[in-house]
């Protein structure tokens, strides 16, 4: 079974994380698929968009903590480093569909989409202080810039899970939707896939201006990032939540 499935229709590629029974939490072969994906997608004149979701009611519950632990320093050749990377390098929109859990990565990745829909499943959380961890994927710097700098730091400091009316209030997401979120979104990316992509590159190109300053951020969390999971703060969070 892959657990990252990939289908092109109507010039979007659909990119599924597709382990349910470990509510998609992303390891490191998933990473890996994921970004290969993505940047095969960016070099693909047939394709102009992306749409990101997950399988069974669930967006992913984050990192495989396992896994993760498991999987050496946060270097460039890491496949998550690598993964938060592309999400700064791709030239074609990146949308996105929420369902259930989204948790971690699952949050901070549609930080870095273009458009993001959920339904009223949804549950988004950043639980990284809670496990002796600092923020990821330049959230830091985005989330107060898309939520205001109080807003953050609530959503960051104390990790409490938000619905999707509070993610649509705080501008995390575009919109609830009330009937098939998926269904939604990929006519969303369609309609982006049918804008004249020249214009469409340049267009988001010229929205993030400041991707430059996202890079510095993100690697400057990845520094401390890796530093934290080697405290003995973050080893004591890391056995109890893996003990639960």
């Amino acid at each position: 079974m892959s657990l990252i499935k990939m289908r092109d229709e109507q010039g979007v590629r659909i990119i599924s994380f597709n382990r349910p029974e470990k509510r998609n939490a992303f390891n490191l072969a998933m990473y890996q698929q994921l970004t290969e994906y993505l940047i095969e997608g960016d070099s693909n004149n047939e394709i102009r968009a992306f749409l990101l979701h997950g399988e069974g009611n669930c967006f992913t519950a984050g990192n495989d903590i396992a896994d993760f632990l498991q999987s050496g320093d946060l270097n460039s050749d890491h496949p998550t480093v690598k993964f938060l990377m592309c999400l700064l390098e791709l030239k074609k929109p990146l949308v996105a569909a929420v369902s259930g859990a989204a948790v971690g990565i699952g949050t901070t990745l549609l930080l870095h989409c273009d458009l993001v829909y959920a339904d009223n499943s949804a549950k988004f959380q950043m639980p990284f202080v809670s496990l002796a961890l600092v923020p990821e994927a330049a959230s830091s710097l985005l989330l107060p810039l898309i939520a205001g700098q109080q807003k953050a730091a609530e959503l960051i400091l104390i990790g409490d899970a938000f619905n999707a009316e509070t993610a649509a209030k705080l501008n995390i997401i575009n919109q609830v939707i009330e009937t098939d979120v998926i269904d939604f979104a990929l006519t969303k990316a369609k309609k982006l896939a049918s804008q004249p992509p020249e214009s469409l590159q340049a267009s988001r190109q010229l929205l993030r201006y400041n991707q430059q300053q996202v890079k510095q951020q993100m690697q400057l969390e990845l520094t401390h990032f890796g530093q934290r999971l080697k405290s003995d703060e973050a080893k004591q969070m890391f056995q109890a939540f893996l003990n639960r």
